[in-house]
């Protein structure tokens, strides 16, 4: 039994003639009452009964309509709801990104996207790299935004911006103001707050460090951004982040570092060959306009 069977008789009950039936569904005659024979073999009852000057459901044919319409209905329901999710008039997306970002870029960029799409349903999540990589392959996430650097030959990234780090202090810090950079040997003697190591940028941090023989003094290790930025603007020690959370924080300064720490890639990742879903697209097409 195959949906057009289903819809050959209820067109056939309602117009109760085959040939104005036919003529609605714009095939002919001898198709449709095939089909219905058809039907009635399959399920092995008469649903017609063709005796008459017009054709009339049986008894079996009545109780079968009455559950099929009931079918049609449900699937014609979800089909307009197919389209809604494809027009964004409604859906979800599951989205991760990692803490360095939820610091400055998720505020505006969810801003414009509930803009654009108000009846799509959005959950945040704030987690590390590593984690993000393990959700999207386990299909527990749409989406995450982390760094072009992944582990898992399951994640598939798309580049989106590229990342500075530098020094960032607060107010009453004695670098403020500074127009030259620091060197990394005038780092060493700054009491640092960073990022425990279990995040890709504290990795990042550390491989810099090492590379150039530095030691940094580091007073306090914090698995928090936002707890990172208030200990940095009330006091008087220092911490290694993006610039672009100073620029967009207030209370917070960037120093430049020479060398400078390498930029990062920022990206956009999946798991590879993922169903894109409408509002997949949309947060990938905004996204990708915006940076």
């Amino acid at each position: 039994m195959m949906l057009r069977h289903i819809r050959y008789l209820t067109a056939v009950a309602e117009h109760q003639n085959f040939t104005r039936a036919a003529e609605s569904l714009r095939v002919s005659q001898p198709t449709l009452s095939q089909q219905i024979k058809q039907l009635e073999n399959s399920l092995n009852v008469q649903l017609l009964d063709r005796s008459g000057r017009t054709v009339r459901l049986t008894d079996a044919g009545e109780a079968f309509l009455r559950y099929t319409r009931r079918a049609l209905r449900e699937l014609d329901a979800g089909t307009r709801a197919i389209h809604d999710v494809q027009d964004l008039s409604r859906g979800s997306l599951r989205l991760a990104m990692t803490p360095t970002f939820t610091a400055y870029l998720i505020g505006p960029l969810v801003e414009r996207f509930r803009t654009r799409y108000p009846g799509i349903t959005l959950s945040l999540q704030e987690m590390t790299q590593d984690r993000i990589e393990v959700a999207l392959a386990e299909d527990t996430l749409d989406l995450g935004i982390a760094f072009a650097e992944v582990r898992s030959s399951e994640i598939e990234t798309q580049a989106l911006f590229v990342e500075t780090l530098s020094l960032v202090v607060g107010n009453n810090h004695l670098r403020v103001g500074q127009q030259a950079p620091m060197t990394l040997r005038e780092l060493e003697q700054e009491e640092l707050v960073l990022l425990s190591n279990d995040f890709a940028t504290r990795r990042h941090i550390d491989l810099h460090f090492r590379d150039h023989g530095v030691a940094p003094r580091i007073a306090i290790e914090v698995n928090s951004v936002s707890a990172i930025m208030e200990i940095i603007r009330r006091g008087q020690l220092a911490t290694v982040l993006p610039e672009a959370i100073a620029r967009e924080q207030h209370g917070l300064n960037p120093v430049a570092v020479l060398p400078a720490i390498p930029h990062r890639t920022a990206a956009l990742l999946r798991r590879q060959g993922a169903y894109m879903s409408a509002a997949s697209r949309a947060f990938t097409e905004l996204i990708s306009m915006w940076s």
